[in-house]
């Protein structure tokens, strides 16, 4: 068995004085980790790790073999001890007995939670048997690029034999099988036909190593592919500018402009059907990759690892554009491309499905390539979303790699070819083999990946949603930002207080995830500012959905008189500034086409008037009659509608120590001068509350909940109206 030779890519990250503390389950994790860690080594949730442990049966105490072997839809880049199925061995053993051949196999699978050793409940990968039955203690079964760019060319065999001379290796090739009972007995059957073998290359799918101790099994891992990364590199290089048969369109020198400008309306068609987040990759192997003139041909053949298309669907979509500084015909080009796209998706469905297969996907892509700007791809969610990007780079990866090792004409037998898939059922372009359709079908819609699919959790109200909320530092808008991140939404954060803004953007991560939330700065009286703020929204999430605004002011002077400029500068930001969000914003709108919402701030003062708060009372009833007007010029795809606030004391920026103790004073209500900020702000609130029915002081979050009342879901039918969020104050009576 080789051990390490120099690294020239790859890492040694092992840590020996922190590895012998740990017990052989932590050892695996760690191991798993480590490997997880680096995505040339494996992609985000693929791939398997194993180990045999020698454990007491809970039963009798007698001495027993465990199977630890990742869980399904588990990424050993970030797994816990928890997250590793166990599974006697002995049982697992047995099932051969159980086994009726590749017609039944899934049936097996039904029965690996009869092998659970333990009370563990975790539900076993389809790669369980592939390592139960290999005579190794410690496995990796790994979809490092290199490897399956091994894996997917069609003279794959041929330069496997060479690798093999090169670096003095013994790996062995196995034609294409879908994971499964059938390929463990194929594999178990190689290992044994080839004794001293040190790996095994699964055609067109990727690579198993292993090792007699969990540090062999690493190093052994590791070297492998860095040297698989050697070979590899060198074809690429010889290979020069003809990589995919060469250039032939240049990147635009604003691409990254081009993009978010087209984004929204590439969001908007792909999720007209399922809403969807999106992401934006301009990596050079994305951008070579758009610009040549194989990339079209090798797009569509689709990927070759199963890990890879169950994210990016059989094939991305590629559209046919000749690169414009201006995206002239683009639109065209891309809804032309979209409807070709769903038809042969379509057919692709019928032409496989059986009677027992689950219900045809949304049949739009979840990667759209465009030459001269990049790569957008979709998810559920930004992490999903990304992740399908780099699923595709991988791709790209495995693509650039095959055509690499092209020598000579295609062989007349291809080594993926098998008992699963003949020859004639795979289809070949530049020496890169594709998996056939017939089988990218038999995993995307196989009954295993079914039901990964069911045992996600629930979505939430807003999941799928980019919500863009201004003034979200403080009060009433950091608490929209905080509830709409538990309610599942992707969210920005923008004010003119950036600090504030990333401090909100902050407790909203810790609610929903770092890449559901960012930061932004805006400036609502200056449009370029409003320009850039919605920018940063497309270019972290592709979209807009909904729009909140709370910025505002509430003037005033020691003397009580408000002067014209302190007027001119009230009626800007609490209207003026409201149109020109909403008209900046309504082009992006437009171009989506989607469903989306808006919700702006208004106050009870709109509709009760009092002495002293005139400028403040007039700007929020232009707001009131703006929400009407919005409500009719944007319907019917957008909803406009509003929030009526009695005075909102707690969290403010319009209450300031000042102001409240000027209006303690006011009111004659009896204060601690020394009592700090907040329990002033309480006494106001508490005197204001009795005011109203129900005595209850208007908390931010209350106003936050009918603001996403109002943007989300349940409030479909309902556009142009304000709702009252003021504890009952008589005076504001809608009339």
């Amino acid at each position: 068995m080789k051990t390490q030779e120099t690294l020239r890519y790859l890492e040694d990250r092992w840590d020996e004085d922190f590895a012998r503390k740990l017990d052989a389950p932590e050892l695996l994790r760690y191991r798993s980790n480590l490997l997880g860690s680096d995505l040339r080594i494996t992609n985000f949730g693929g791939g398997n790790t194993s180990s045999k442990v020698e454990e007491s049966d809970p039963l009798d105490g007698r001495k027993c073999t465990v199977l630890w072997i990742k869980g399904s839809g588990g990424d050993i880049g970030s797994i816990q001890r928890n997250g590793f199925a166990t599974l006697y061995l002995d049982k697992l053993h047995a099932l051969r007995n159980r086994y009726r051949g590749v017609q039944f196999e899934d049936e097996i699978v039904e029965m690996y939670p009869l092998c659970a050793f333990g009370h563990n409940t975790v539900a076993a990968s389809i790669d369980t048997p592939l390592h139960g039955f290999l005579p190794f203690e410690h496995i990796d079964h790994l979809h490092p690029d290199w490897g399956i760019a091994l894996a997917a060319a069609a003279n794959g065999d041929v330069k496997m034999r060479e690798f093999n001379r090169l670096f003095g290796h013994q790996l062995v090739w196995l034609p294409w099988q879908r994971p499964g009972f059938e390929l463990a007995m194929m594999l178990r059957d190689a290992v044994e036909a080839n004794p001293g073998c040190d790996g095994v290359v699964l055609g067109g799918h990727g690579l198993f190593t292993w090792g007699s101790t969990q540090r062999e099994c690493y190093l052994n891992t590791i070297t492998i592919i860095d040297q698989l990364g050697q070979f590899m590199v060198d074809h690429i290089e010889r290979s020069g500018s003809d990589l995919f048969g060469g250039k032939r369109h240049s990147v635009l020198p604003n691409h990254r402009e081009l993009a978010l400008d087209i984004f929204p309306f590439v969001r908007g068609r792909i999720c007209d059907r399922q809403r969807m987040i999106g992401h934006f990759s301009e990596l050079p192997e994305i951008l070579q990759f758009v610009n040549s003139a194989d990339g079209p041909k090798l797009a569509h053949l689709g990927t070759s690892c199963p890990d890879h298309f169950i994210r990016t669907k059989i094939r991305p979509l590629f559209v046919p554009w000749e690169p414009s500084g201006n995206l002239s015909g683009l639109r065209e080009q891309i809804n032309l491309a979209l409807n070709r796209y769903r038809e042969e998706y379509r057919q692709y469905y019928q032409s496989f499905a059986k009677t027992d297969s689950p219900a045809m996907r949304d049949p739009s892509p979840t990667v759209v390539l465009i030459p001269g700007i990049g790569m957008f791809s979709f998810g559920k969610t930004k992490i999903e979303a990304r992740v399908t990007g780099e699923f595709y780079t991988n791709a790209v990866h495995v693509m650039e790699g095959a055509t690499a090792l092209r020598d000579g004409d295609t062989p007349k037998a291809l080594p993926q070819a098998g008992p699963a898939a003949s020859t004639e059922a795979f289809t070949v372009h530049s020496n890169y083999v594709a998996l056939p359709p017939s089988e990218a079908f038999r995993i995307e819609y196989w009954q295993l990946e079914e039901a990964k699919i069911r045992r996600q959790p629930p979505e939430k109200e807003l999941s799928r949603r980019i919500a863009f909320v201004v003034g979200g530092g403080n009060g009433v808008g950091r608490e929209t930002a905080l509830l709409a991140a538990q309610r599942g939404a992707h969210l920005v954060v923008a004010d003119l207080d950036l600090e504030a803004a990333k401090t909100t953007s902050v407790e909203a991560q810790k609610i929903a995830g770092k890449e559901f939330v960012s930061a932004a700065s805006i400036d609502i009286r200056d449009r370029e500012s409003i320009r850039n703020a919605l920018r940063e929204v497309l270019g972290a999430y592709g979209g807009l959905d909904i729009i909140v605004n709370t910025a505002a002011i509430f003037p005033s002077s020691p003397d009580g008189q408000i002067s014209d400029s302190q007027w001119g500068l009230t009626l800007d930001i609490n209207v003026t500034a409201n149109h020109r969000l909403l008209e900046e914003s309504a082009r992006i709108l437009r171009e989506q086409g989607l469903d989306a919402s808006v919700v702006l701030t208004s106050s009870a003062n709109a509709v009760v008037p009092k002495q002293g708060s005139e400028a403040y009372d007039v700007s929020k009833a232009a707001v009131n009659h703006l929400v009407r007007e919005f409500a009719i010029s944007l319907a019917p795809k957008v909803r406009v509608n509003g929030i009526s606030p009695a005075t909102v004391v707690k969290g403010s920026t319009m209450f300031p120590r000042k102001r409240v103790v000027a209006s303690l004073n006011k009111y004659k209500i009896p204060h601690d001068s020394s009592a700090s900020d907040e329990q002033l702000r309480t006494l106001l609130a508490e005197f204001y509350a009795q005011r109203t029915l129900t005595h209850q002081p208007i908390d931010p979050q209350d106003c936050a909940c009918a603001i996403l009342f109002l943007a989300g879901p349940q409030s479909r039918c309902t556009t142009g109206h304000l709702i009252p969020v003021d504890g009952g104050l008589t005076e504001a009576f809608l009339r």
